[in-house]
C-alpha cells in the first residue's frame, strides 16, 4: 500500500488524482481527506488545464467504507463537501473509471464535469442493498443525467450497469478501448473545449421533462408490492422526487435527512450484519488461507435424478467436466433429458447462447459403471435420502475411487461419520448439502466430519465459490444447521394450525414477515413423501419433526410433484390453492383430540414461527455446529428465503431484544408443558440465550 492512500502528479497539462487504497479504494475518511487535498493541489497547479481522478488497482472507487457505518461517525470532510469541492472547482475534472464505480464511487464519479470509461468498468448506487440510500448526492446528480423513471429503477434496485448501458444512458460520456483508464482520459481531455463546463447540478433538462409526473407514485405503488415492508426502497423514492422538487442544495438536504433516517432503522443495521456475515464465512479458525485445496479438474456426481443433475449443471457451468453416474439406464437417459431441457429454457429466455449449451452438455459423460469415476478428484453422491442406500455406495467409491479423491455426500440429515465410516478413508469424507433447486439455489453447507481433513475442508470451500456458491462450513449434527432448524418451524405450523389457525393463514403470516413462501407450501414443495419419510426416521430414533397431524394426510398427497399436498395445484402452475380435504382432515384431527380451536393473530404466528429458529440457532452455536451466528443467518437467507433485511434468525432476535425473545420462549414453553404437549419440547430455552440474557447481553 503506498504510504498516503490519495497522490497528485501531472502528466503534460492534465493533473492526475490517484486513489491508491488497496483492495478497493472505498471512501474512508483518509481517502475523502486525500481527496479534498490532490484535487485542491491541482486546482491550485498553474501548469494543468484539466483534472483526472483514477483508482490504482483493480478498481476506481468501489463505494463508501462499511466499516464507519457500524462506528456510527464517518468523519470529516464529508463526502458532500468533496462533492462540491470537485463539482465547483476552476477547471474541468474527468472521473477515470475502470472496474466499479459504486455508491460513494460513483458520487464522486457524478459530481466531476466528465465521465470516461473502460468498456468492462460497471457503475451503480447499490446503497439500498445495506438498507439505506445514497447520501453524497447520487439521487440528485443521477436524477438530472437520466430523469426520475430510471434513476427510481437503478436506485432501488442497485443494479450495476455494464459501462455500455452507462454510456446508452447518459451516466457516462465516453467509453474507450482497452483497458487503461487513465489514457481513455488523457486522450479525452484534449479533445475538450475550452471555457466552463457544465456542472451536473445544473442540469435541468431531465427535470422539467419529468416535473409533476406520475412515475413517482406509480413507484411507491409498484414498491409496496415486490419491496413489501422495506424501509429504504421507498426512501429512495422520496429522495429522487426532492431532485425534482425542490433546488439542489435543499435537494442536498432532504437527501441527507432520507439518508440518516434509513442509516437508524433497523433495516440498514440488519443488511450491513449480512454484509459483513457474508465475508466471514470463509473464515474457519483451524483452516486458515495457507491450508492449500485440493486441485479438483473432474468431478463425478452419482445419482441423475433432480439434485444429481442440478448439481452437475453447477459444475460443467464452471467449465469443470463432469461424469454422471446412475445404475439404470432409463433414469440416466431420463436426466441428461431435464438437463437438457433446463438448458434449453435458459436458451429460450435469451439468457444463455445455443453454443454456450451444447458446451456445457459437452462436459457431462454419463455412466453406469462405478469403474469410469477412477479419475474423479471430487465425488458428490446425491442417492436418495437413506443411511443404508448411502453406506452401499460410499462402500463402492472406496473401492473405486482414486487415493486422494473427496468423497462428498449431498445427504442433508444423516449422520457423516456414519458415512464416512464405511470407508477407509474418512478424512476424505465430507458433506456437500446443495439445496433444491440445486442449479438455482446458492446456498452449500459444507459439513465437517470428526475426521475430515482441514484441505479437504479448505477444497469443499473453494469449490463452493468457483460454482457461485455461497458456502457455509457446519457441523455434524441431525440436520446441520439449516434443516435442524428448519424442523421445528415446520413442527409449530402444524403446531398452530391444530390450536385453530389455517393452512393459509399460516403460509400467509410468513410472508408478511418477508419470507419467500410459508412452511406448508415450503413443504408441497419439498415433498410431502420426502418429508413423512424423515419424519418416520426422527420418531423411530425418538426425535420430533411435525406432529401427529401430519401422519393423517394422505401419503398419495407428495406436494407440487403430483398437485395434492397440504394445497392442490392446477397443472402446470405452481400456485397453491386451498384444499377442502386438508380443511376436512384439520378438523377431524381436531375433533379427536378434544382441541377447541382459537383465533390466532397473525403476529403470534410469526413469532412462534421465527423464535423457533432463534431457539434451536443458539443451541447449534453453544454446540459448536455453526461458528458464527452470522453463519446461521446466512444458511437462512440464502438457503430458505429468510429477508436479507431481517438480518436473519439471529440476527432478527438481536434487534428485537435477547431479553424480548427469551421471555416469548420461555412462555411458549410454559404453554406446552402445561397442555402436555410433547411436540413442543423443543421450546425448551437455548442455555445460550438464557445466559445471554442473564449477564445483560446484546447479541450473539
Amino acid at each position: 500500500m503506498s504510504q498516503q492512500p490519495v497522490r497528485y502528479d501531472r502528466q503534460g497539462a492534465v493533473g492526475v488524482v490517484t486513489v491508491d487504497s488497496p483492495p478497493v479504494n472505498a471512501l474512508s475518511q483518509a481517502v475523502r481527506q486525500g481527496l479534498w487535498d490532490k484535487v485542491t493541489e491541482g486546482f491550485n497547479d498553474a501548469a494543468v488545464t484539466s483534472l483526472v481522478i483514477v483508482g490504482a488497482g483493480r478498481t476506481f472507487i468501489a463505494g463508501a467504507d462499511i466499516a464507519e457505518f457500524l462506528t456510527g461517525g464517518m468523519g470529516e470532510p464529508d463526502l458532500n463537501d468533496v462533492n462540491d469541492l470537485i463539482e465547483s472547482g476552476p477547471k474541468p475534472v474527468i472521473a477515470a473509471i475502470h472496474g466499479t464505480a459504486l455508491g460513494g464511487g460513483l458520487e464522486v464519479a457524478l459530481s466531476c464535469h466528465y465521465r470516461v470509461a473502460v468498456p468492462k468498468a460497471q457503475v451503480g448506487l447499490p446503497e439500498v442493498k445495506l438498507g439505506i440510500l445514497p447520501g453524497g448526492g447520487g439521487t440528485q446528480r443521477l436524477s438530472r443525467l437520466v430523469g426520475a423513471k430510471t434513476a427510481i429503477d437503478l436506485i432501488t434496485t442497485g443494479v450495476f450497469l455494464p459501462a455500455s448501458k452507462g454510456l446508452a444512458l447518459g451516466i457516462l460520456d465516453h467509453v474507450g478501448e482497452g483497458t487503461d483508464p487513465l489514457a481513455v482520459a488523457i486522450s479525452f481531455a484534449a479533445t475538450l473545449p475550452a471555457g466552463p463546463h457544465k456542472r451536473t447540478r445544473d442540469r435541468e433538462e431531465n427535470l422539467v421533462a419529468d416535473k409533476g409526473s406520475p412515475v413517482f407514485e406509480e413507484a411507491r405503488a409498484s414498491l409496496a408490492k415486490f419491496a413489501r415492508g422495506q424501509f429504504a426502497p421507498q426512501r429512495c423514492v422520496d429522495a429522487v422526487e426532492a431532485a425534482f422538487t425542490l433546488p439542489f442544495d435543499a435537494g442536498l438536504k432532504r437527501e441527507r435527512e432520507l439518508f440518516f433516517q434509513c442509516m437508524a432503522h433497523d433495516q440498514a443495521k440488519a443488511l450491513i450484519h449480512v454484509f459483513f456475515a457474508e465475508r466471514a464465512i470463509s473464515k474457519i479458525p483451524d483452516v486458515p488461507p495457507s491450508v492449500t485445496p485440493r486441485k479438483i479438474a473432474q468431478v463425478a456426481v452419482l445419482g441423475s435424478g433432480t439434485m444429481g443433475g442440478g448439481i452437475a449443471m453447477n459444475f460443467v457451468n464452471a467449465g469443470i467436466p463432469v461424469r454422471l453416474l446412475d445404475l439404470d439406464q432409463a433414469a440416466l437417459d431420463r436426466g441428461i433429458g431435464v438437463i437438457a431441457k433446463n438448458y434449453a429454457g435458459t436458451v429460450a429466455k435469451g439468457k444463455l447462447a445455443q453454443a454456450d449449451m451444447d458446451k456445457r452438455l459437452s462436459l457431462i459423460t454419463p455412466t453406469t459403471d462405478y469403474a469410469d469415476l477412477a479419475d474423479a478428484d471430487l465425488i458428490v453422491e446425491a442417492v436418495f435420502e437413506d443411511a443404508d442406500v448411502k453406506a452401499k455406495v460410499f462402500r463402492r467409491l472406496d473401492e473405486v475411487a482414486k487415493p486422494g479423491a473427496i468423497l462428498a455426500s449431498n445427504t442433508s440429515t444423516l449422520d457423516l461419520d456414519a458415512i464416512a465410516a464405511h470407508t477407509k478413508r474418512p478424512a476424505d469424507v465430507i458433506g456437500m448439502h446443495f439445496f433444491s433447486p440445486a442449479n438455482v439455489m446458492k446456498l452449500l453447507e459444507v459439513v465437517r466430519g470428526k475426521d475430515t481433513a482441514p484441505d479437504v475442508i479448505a477444497t469443499a470451500m473453494a469449490v463452493g465459490k468457483q460454482i457461485g456458491k455461497v458456502s457455509v462450513l457446519v457441523g455434524n449434527c441431525d440436520g446441520f444447521v439449516g434443516n435442524r432448524m428448519v424442523q421445528y418451524y415446520a413442527t409449530e405450523a402444524q403446531r398452530l394450525v391444530i390450536e385453530g389457525a389455517s393452512v393459509e393463514q399460516v403460509d400467509k403470516a410468513a410472508l408478511e414477515f418477508g419470507l419467500a413462501m410459508g412452511p406448508f407450501a415450503m413443504g408441497d414443495l419439498a415433498g410431502l413423501d420426502v418429508m413423512g419419510f424423515i419424519r418416520a426416521r426422527r420418531v423411530a430414533a425418538g426425535l420430533i419433526y411435525g406432529t401427529p397431524l401430519s401422519d393423517r394426510i394422505d401419503p398419495a398427497r407428495k406436494g407440487q410433484k403430483n398437485g395434492r399436498g397440504w394445497y392442490r395445484y392446477e397443472p402446470g402452475n405452481r400456485t397453491p390453492l386451498p384444499d377442502p380435504e386438508i380443511t376436512a382432515v384439520i378438523d377431524a384431527y381436531r375433533a379427536e383430540k378434544g382441541v377447541m380451536p382459537r383465533a390466532i393473530g397473525n403476529e403470534e404466528i410469526a413469532k412462534r414461527l421465527i423464535y423457533t429458529l432463534v431457539n434451536e440457532g443458539a443451541k447449534i452455536l453453544e454446540e459448536g455446529m455453526a461458528l458464527r451466528a452470522g453463519d446461521i443467518d446466512i444458511v437462512y437467507i440464502y438457503g430458505y428465503g429468510f429477508p436479507a433485511w431481517r438480518g436473519g434468525p439471529m440476527k432478527f432476535a438481536e434487534l428485537a431484544g435477547l431479553d424480548n425473545v427469551l421471555a416469548d420462549i420461555t412462555r411458549y414453553h410454559a404453554d406446552a408443558v402445561k397442555a402436555g404437549d410433547a411436540d413442543g419440547a423443543y421450546w425448551e430455552p437455548a442455555p445460550l440465550l438464557a445466559r445471554l440474557v442473564a449477564d445483560g447481553k446484546k447479541g450473539f
